[in-house]
């Protein structure tokens, strides 16, 4: 999370106030499983079938109709929905599942196009743990549902996704399944077809930072050269009179490779308590992608666990004045322990337009998964000129609309922070750990999860550990 006024805590279950408009436009033709040597299709049943109801109850099963084995790991179903209202916030469940339920993800996105029937879709994903689907073959029964996180009953006669008589498994084209970027299966609501076929990243200048992290210590003088900043000056966010410690950022050595720790401590007190950050001197990164590997943690290294931890990778620039229509911020926000309404872990990304800190007001779009995060990640963000796309370990995260594009350039950073003392009020004194491994940007070029490793491998394996072409100005 961005170094702004702790009053941006008070921001409740990151309540949506996108600020986008409805589009009505023709439905175009459905795209079909076809013979293709990759192709899936989709069949849907409902176990709640009524207007309303506690909960939805979206049961789905995934079926190969090419002739080649697909990767379930690269297959995303979407099923759209009406919000009950404009800040209702949902939870995904998967009650059982053949392949089993620890293998299936559900996060959920906002339209860029809402239409009298859709504004929301629940995208179902899958780890790798779930293994292929031979020809022919399919997932079996995913029992899966979702629900307000009121648990206020949710009207879903008005969803477009739903269908009240559709009690038994049949082919359900309300739905949609992208194969590898691709979409294969099913129609959207109207404006809001997502692609048909992927394509080749844009072309651009391909200016570049990179920076494996190979630094000694955070007074090396190599970090500070290479444009970095250790904050160490006062303010939010986080616990009031809480320190942000350099000295808390380190660089370890693992099997060979080094790599920057952040320690973020407490015992119970605001002075007690220890932040840590980094992030670029320069203000000069816009279009274009950024990469990171992060790694997350659930548990402290040492004492008492429960602390309200936020460990993040974000872009940011300065908020000139409340509600100013310049700012932006692109948020990689992982919350082990809960916060802000969530009571367990929950990874959030967040594409910010504005905000208000007093009295809290917010214009953003966020995506969500609420399930443990600890480890290694390969965390991609990716602007162009008409959306911004997110990635966890080269699956689709979310996309957020062009209403959330950057109008200034911006620093990068990482950070880790308490909101607060209220989840953990121990006085044992307890530390968490957050690791980069590297950072990457080019600049005004979309670049694929898999391209993206590729220059990460090439610069490693030319031995190269830093590189900024990035103009000042962007």
């Amino acid at each position: 999370m961005s170094s702004r006024p702790t009053g941006r805590a008070t921001r409740a279950a990151l309540a949506l106030t996108a600020l986008v408009g409805s589009t009505a436009l023709a439905a175009l033709p459905m795209t079909t499983a076809s013979a293709a040597a990759d192709a899936v299709a989709v069949q849907y049943r409902t176990s709640a079938s009524g207007a309303t109801a506690d909960q939805s109850e979206p049961w789905l099963k995934v079926r190969n109709t090419g002739s080649s084995s697909v990767q379930l790991s690269q297959v995303k179903v979407r099923y759209y929905f009406k919000a009950d209202s404009p800040g209702a916030t949902y939870r995904f469940a998967c009650s059982w599942a053949v392949r089993g339920c620890s293998v299936i993800t559900g996060t959920f996105g906002t339209l860029a196009n809402p239409t009298a029937t859709a504004d929301r879709y629940l995208e179902i994903g899958f780890t790798s743990g779930a293994g292929t689907l031979a020809p022919g073959a399919d997932t079996g029964d995913m029992q899966l549902r979702f629900y307000q996180s009121t648990w206020q009953p949710l009207k879903q006669s008005d969803d477009y996704s739903f269908g009240a008589a559709q009690t038994a498994y049949a082919d359900w084209t309300k739905v949609t399944a992208q194969l590898a970027g691709a979409t294969v299966w099913g129609t959207a609501p109207a404006g809001n077809e997502p692609p048909t076929d992927p394509t080749d990243p844009p072309t651009g200048s391909g200016q570049t930072l990179f920076d494996d992290f190979t630094y000694t210590s955070h007074s090396d003088p190599a970090l500070a050269a290479h444009g970095w900043n250790v904050r160490s000056n006062s303010g939010g966010p986080g616990v009031p009179g809480a320190t942000w410690d350099p000295s808390k950022v380190t660089f370890v050595n693992q099997s060979g490779n080094t790599v920057m720790n952040m320690e973020t401590s407490t015992a119970g007190t605001g002075e007690s308590t220890r932040h840590t950050e980094v992030l670029t001197r320069a203000t000069k990164f816009k279009n274009g992608t950024y990469a990171a590997r992060v790694r997350f943690s659930d548990a402290p290294k040492n004492g008492p666990d429960g602390d309200r931890v936020v460990q993040t990778f974000f872009t940011i620039n300065d908020l000139k004045a409340p509600m100013a229509d310049d700012y932006a911020e692109y948020d990689f926000e992982y919350l082990p322990n809960g916060g802000w309404g969530e009571p367990a872990n929950i990874l959030y990304t967040t594409s910010w337009e504005t905000y208000n800190p007093d009295p809290w007001q917010a214009v953003n779009q966020h995506s969500e998964s609420r399930r443990s995060f600890a480890g290694w990640h390969d965390l991609v963000v990716t602007i162009d000129n008409n959306a911004i796309t997110y990635h966890v370990d080269g699956q689709h995260f979310g996309t957020h609309d062009a209403a959330y594009l950057p109008e200034r350039p911006m620093s990068i950073n990482f950070n880790q922070w308490l909101i607060d003392l209220a989840g953990q009020t121990s006085t044992t004194p307890r530390a968490y750990d957050q690791q980069v491994d590297y950072i990457l940007h080019v600049k005004d070029q979309v670049l694929t999860p898999a391209q993206v490793t590729a220059r990460i491998n090439a610069f490693r394996t030319a031995g190269t550990a830093f590189v900024d072409e990035v103009p000042a100005t962007s």
